[in-house]
């Protein structure tokens, strides 16, 4: 339907910058969380918007475990895959899941639900850490989200819903990464 197509575009083509939309590789963080609830002290220190941070190389350095000192956690959300998570968060810095991968998940319908019982964003955790890393849909309905992030085939977040306090974007390559070493994807 070309009025759909023309609604697409706005969406995506509304950006005051290249960051404002931070197109994300959906295992590092929207698939996230364990299927629980996070604890009140980590729920309460997530406050997104801001200003963008950049970090440095440095973040990405060689851990115990590939970029980051842990695995994956078990039990993600959405069924996904613990192991292509695991691969593409802590042993990775320029690939991710093939685009679309989410659509083949429950994401979206867990999305409206999680919105609707929330009435209001959701918040989206590092898959390692467990430290909140994006709170979505904000300034924007949760259809107009799963819209955006299907046309970059990820989840995809604007500056305003990034928790810059554990989010970074490395100012060489563009890369999004948690403070800990999680590859997040690219901007």
């Amino acid at each position: 339907n070309n009025n759909n197509n023309n609604n697409n575009n706005d969406y995506v083509s509304d950006r005051r910058s290249i960051l404002r939309n931070v197109a994300i590789a959906g295992m590092g963080v929207t698939f996230s969380p364990l299927t629980t609830t996070p604890t009140s002290a980590i729920a309460a220190s997530t406050t997104p918007g801001g200003k963008i941070q950049f970090g440095g190389e440095d973040i990405m350095s060689l851990k115990e475990h590939g970029t980051t000192s842990l695995p994956v956690q078990e039990n993600l959300r959405y069924d996904v895959s613990r192991k292509l998570a695991d691969r593409i968060c802590c042993y990775n810095r320029h690939f991710a899941e093939f685009g679309g991968y989410f659509e083949s998940t429950p994401f979206e319908e867990t999305m409206r639900n999680l919105v609707s019982s929330n009435n209001g964003p959701v918040t989206f955790y590092d898959s390692v850490t467990g430290k909140p890393l994006f709170v979505a849909p904000i300034n924007r309905s949760v259809e107009q989200f799963i819209t955006e992030s299907e046309v970059h085939g990820w989840p995809s977040f604007r500056d305003d819903e990034v928790v810059w306090d554990n989010v970074r974007v490395l100012r060489n390559s563009g890369e999004t990464v948690s403070v800990d070493g999680t590859h997040l994807g690219h901007n």
